[in-house]
């Protein structure tokens, strides 16, 4: 069984292997606190900034935060063996990262799972991940033939928390720049024509009550250029996965395009085959 996908309306790289069972809808979701001072009272925003940054300045907790740029909920038996940290390590590590209010859990039965708290929180991480990696930490063959080939795979096509990045990702966003589908010379925004483009397929883009907007810019980190993020990138993520146009490899975040989607993408987009990155 595969571990909980969020729900698109909430909202960039490290691919997993370890299945979880499915967390119902009805799970109990528990968020820490705005703050570690006492009632949740505001702290000074230099502390509050030291703070965030002291809780990712440990090794643990910024892996923890990297496995779960792949949108989905994990337990701590499954963030420990990720790791290499005993459980009990794992737990605590949980426990000041929820207290931190980066990390909510949800609990099912007796298994207990975590995820970011907010969109916001997934991409201040994902911020942070692409100023730390390039292009040539994922081309690099320093760490063996199997992670350079997952690596190729990230940098085809994966999910960046709950949108498309990677080569696929920047086709689809440049391919709806050229049919008037999305601006992006007046800002990052959908036309008329895109929000009824993305209606027409099944998109839900109504905004959460978060402040997440409909669309915007999300620097892609193997390709150097902006995909598109926000609700509506969620949306056509949930619609070329729920589609078949695109299919995860493995239990990661990397995806891979199907012959299905070659065929759909071209003619909805104009998508030729070889800018959707097919290569082995």
């Amino acid at each position: 069984m595969t571990r909980h996908t969020p729900n698109p309306s909430d909202t960039p790289d490290h691919a997993d292997t370890s299945d979880a069972p499915d967390v119902p809808r009805t799970a109990t979701r528990t968020a820490g606190p705005a703050s570690n001072t006492p009632g949740g009272a505001r702290v000074n925003p230099a502390e509050r900034m030291a703070e965030l940054a002291a809780l990712l300045a440990e090794g643990t907790r910024a892996a923890v935060c990297l496995a779960l740029l792949d949108g989905r909920a994990w337990t701590g038996g499954e963030l420990a063996r990720h790791c290499g940290v005993a459980p009990s390590t794992m737990s605590e590590h949980m426990k000041r990262l929820v207290d931190g209010g980066l990390l909510a859990r949800e609990r099912q039965g007796r298994h207990t799972y975590v995820r970011f708290a907010d969109p916001e929180v997934a991409r201040l991480v994902e911020d942070l991940a692409g100023r730390a990696a390039g292009p040539a930490a994922v081309t690099s063959r320093a760490g063996g033939l199997r992670a350079h080939s997952a690596g190729r795979a990230m940098a085809r096509g994966r999910t960046c928390y709950d949108h498309l990045a990677g080569r696929l990702g920047v086709a689809l966003t440049d391919a709806m720049t050229d049919r008037d589908l999305l601006r992006q010379d007046t800002g990052f925004a959908l036309t008329e024509e895109g929000v009824a483009w993305l209606t027409g397929l099944g998109a839900d883009l109504r905004l959460p009550s978060s402040r997440r907007p409909l669309a915007r810019p999300c620097l892609d980190w193997t390709e150097r250029r902006p995909h598109l993020a926000g609700t509506a990138g969620a949306e056509l993520c949930r619609l070329v996965l729920a589609r078949r146009w695109a299919t995860r490899v493995g239990t990661g975040r990397a995806v891979r395009v199907t012959p299905l989607g070659v065929r759909e993408l071209r003619a909805a987009l104009g998508i030729e085959a070889s800018a959707l990155a097919l290569d082995p």
